[in-house]
């Protein structure tokens, strides 16, 4: 009986690694089936599709008969998220990765909350206040991160050599993997490219409020952006990509990336996310980020046979600095709001306590009024 309390107490946290080993899995092997020769406008499509076919069943059979009736309006709105916010930042992400490995996709994904705050203030959503502590804090955060990526892209340092004799995935490629140390001009190339597609997905975060308002079903509107987005990553695939061969999947490590990032991070991640910021709150989330790139760097190493050099750590440490910095200040600016209304409330029930007591004596014992 003791037992069932503790436990209850352990799943968020359970949950938190499972989801940031999920994300990991969804670097290494994004990286793999790029390793391998896999087109990466071809991939998220396939990705996106993937995503579409498991969600859409599970949406209509939940949300179909209350779902808000859809204006042409609401409609363009969404099609314009699904553009920016995951097929911009997708086909970002996946030119990036080949430009560059998994631990640094990994890295940049802890910049993600200094960036979206930062698109925040810009579109006076967010007041960035110099004069309080937890404002100095966000701003410091913010250039904490702006060090970190630029320490990332230009600078290398010593080399970190583990043993790695065999690639698990058959693809091990010596000199595409020296040439990210090597060829600085494409890892800088692919570091500000990968900051690009997190730019576009913080964009994504901050309008997507906008958009709810008008459309308020996750499911559903989870399942349009997917569709949109599969639509418009065919259309760019098709474009760039017209040799046959290079859109089959067969039974190797492309199926099994398209399937695992199209089915098990977009759908098992999506649910497992609500779950935890439902429990413990968003920023709980957002703290366990850097799980990821430990996972991250820890299995690249001795899947992918990358080379972690000293500046990719340095980055990575300073990345997530800046994420805890930004974290730190707006938890702590929440409270103090908290704090200043919690006068206001009181007086506010005082004023209204023989209200109160005449409603209680007319209904029942409620918890609004505990």
């Amino acid at each position: 009986m003791m037992q069932l309390p503790l436990m209850d107490k352990r799943r968020p946290y359970l949950t938190v690694i499972l989801i940031q080993a999920i994300y990991a899995g969804m670097f290494l092997l994004s990286k793999a089936a790029f390793n391998g020769g896999m087109n990466n406008f071809v991939f998220i499509f396939y990705r996106q599709a993937f995503a579409t076919l498991f969600v859409a069943p599970i949406s209509l059979a939940v949300e179909w008969k209350k779902a808000p009736p859809l204006s042409f309006l609401t409609f363009c709105k969404i099609f314009f998220l699904s553009l920016i916010g995951i097929t911009f930042s997708l086909d970002l992400y996946g030119i990036a990765l080949i430009y560059t490995s998994a631990t640094l996709a990994a890295a940049t994904t802890n910049c993600l909350p200094a960036i979206t705050f930062f698109l925040a203030v810009l579109l006076r959503m967010e007041v960035l206040k110099l004069k309080t502590v937890p404002g100095v804090a966000k701003l410091v955060g913010i250039l904490i991160c702006i060090g970190g990526a630029a320490t990332l892209a230009f600078y290398n340092g010593p080399q970190l050599r583990l043993l790695c004799h065999h690639h698990i995935f058959g693809h091990h490629n010596s000199q595409q993997i020296h040439g990210h140390v090597s060829s600085g001009k494409t890892w800088i190339k692919g570091c500000f490219i990968m900051l690009s597609s997190n730019t576009f997905f913080g964009l994504w975060l901050v309008l997507q409020g906008f958009v709810m308002k008008s459309y308020p079903s996750k499911l559903l509107f989870t399942t349009l952006q997917c569709f949109l987005s599969s639509i418009q990553s065919f259309a760019i695939a098709i474009a760039l990509e017209r040799d046959p061969h290079e859109w089959v999947l067969g039974w190797n490590v492309r199926l099994l990336a398209v399937a695992y990032c199209g089915i098990i991070v977009t759908a098992l991640t999506y649910y497992l996310q609500a779950w935890v910021i439902e429990m413990k709150g968003p920023v709980f989330l957002a703290m366990s980020t850097p799980l990821a790139l430990i996972f991250t760097t820890i299995a690249s190493v001795f899947l992918l046979c990358e080379i972690i050099t000293l500046g990719r750590i340095l980055g990575g440490i300073l990345l997530i600095g800046g994420l805890y910095a930004v974290l730190w200040g707006k938890c702590t600016e929440q409270k103090m709001v908290d704090k200043s209304c919690l006068p206001t409330q009181v007086d506010q029930k005082v004023m209204n306590s023989d209200q109160i007591k005449v409603m209680a004596a007319k209904s029942p014992s409620s918890p609004m009024f505990l």
